[in-house]
């Protein structure tokens, strides 16, 4: 499970198409800005580079449970980029639930908040 988390924020800030492996077909995305995400709107946006993603790293892991199937993690990231021709830096807290699926972990939802310092 900590695999796949590293390897999703790897993905993200290299906004690598490979994150669509991460993801389940009905995968939510909440944003800080209020915006909301299918896979599809993802695959687009993470296709045309719409957000480029220069940096994002884990500050701080505040909740990791399992049940069954399913994980819920809470924790910090900070993260660096573009969105069109403006550039931002920000910690978001993140909560994301994953499910295993034949085996492997998969993202099925992810909700985030900018952490005002």
């Amino acid at each position: 499970m900590e695999t796949q988390v590293k390897t999703l924020d790897s993905l993200m800030q290299t906004n690598n198409p490979n994150i669509l492996n991460l993801l389940t077909k009905d995968v939510s995305f909440g944003h800080s800005n209020g915006w909301i995400q299918n896979i599809d709107d993802f695959k687009k946006d993470i296709l045309s580079k719409k957000v480029d993603y220069k940096l994002v790293t884990q500050t701080a892991l505040k909740e990791f449970k399992i049940y069954k199937k399913t994980a819920s993690i809470r924790r910090i990231i900070h993260v660096v980029g573009t969105y069109k021709s403006y550039d931002f830096a920000m910690n978001l807290s993140v909560l994301e639930i994953w499910i295993k699926k034949a085996g492997h972990w998969k993202l099925w939802s992810r909700q985030s908040i900018e952490l005002k310092n």
